[in-house]
């Protein structure tokens, strides 16, 4: 039997980091669980981790950055491709099905079994069966807000929503318009920011 349905998001706006994850928990076509809590912070608070992929194998390799964010006394780099390497190389980690998007204030990183650690060029990023509709929505919001701001620099007024709307905001919108699209992914949304 396959577990599925995970959508998480990260967006980064205006020195700000939010990290979105739906509730949904499905087993072939049943859904077990509308309240899954599947976006965690650490390090006092400071980074934010979430997860999608087998619910055991997710947590094991949470608790396995959060040991190593700890050991390297929150570098977050470090800390991730410390993580990587050993989930590539370790014989129990290697065996692990899920990803990971880890950030704090200054980065955003995809953590993948496959040993990838991946810095995004976007300020959004997302994994999961909703990823691909999650991160278009974050894009869409992030380049409206874009050129809000390009018109208002230029003298322009402007006062439509998108360019006024928070990191954690856009994560949220965005989260929601997975939840229209992906069966995997629903409305009951959690948001952390940084």
């Amino acid at each position: 039997m396959e577990l599925h349905g995970t959508t998480i998001l990260a967006v980064r706006k205006d020195g700000h980091v939010a990290m979105a994850g739906d509730g949904q928990v499905t087993m072939n076509t049943t859904v077990l669980k509308h309240n899954a809590r599947k976006i965690r912070t650490t390090f006092g608070g400071k980074v934010l981790c979430g997860f999608a992929g087998s619910t055991a194998d997710a947590f094991t390799l949470f608790e396995h950055f959060e040991a190593r964010i700890q050991e390297y006394g929150g570098d977050l780099t470090r800390s991730a491709v410390e993580l990587a390497k050993a989930w590539r190389t370790d014989k129990i980690l290697r065996r692990l099905e899920a990803m990971m998007l880890v950030a704090d204030s200054t980065r955003m990183l995809l953590l993948s079994g496959t040993g990838d650690v991946v810095e995004p060029s976007e300020d959004a990023i997302a994994i999961g069966s909703g990823g691909p509709y999650a991160y278009a929505a974050a894009m869409a919001y992030l380049d409206a807000a874009r050129r809000i701001e390009a018109q208002i620099s230029q003298g322009g007024e402007y006062t439509a929503m998108p360019g006024y709307l928070s990191a954690r905001e856009i994560a949220l919108r965005s989260l929601r318009i997975a939840a229209g699209i992906c069966i995997y992914t629903n409305d009951q949304i959690v948001v952390e920011e940084l």
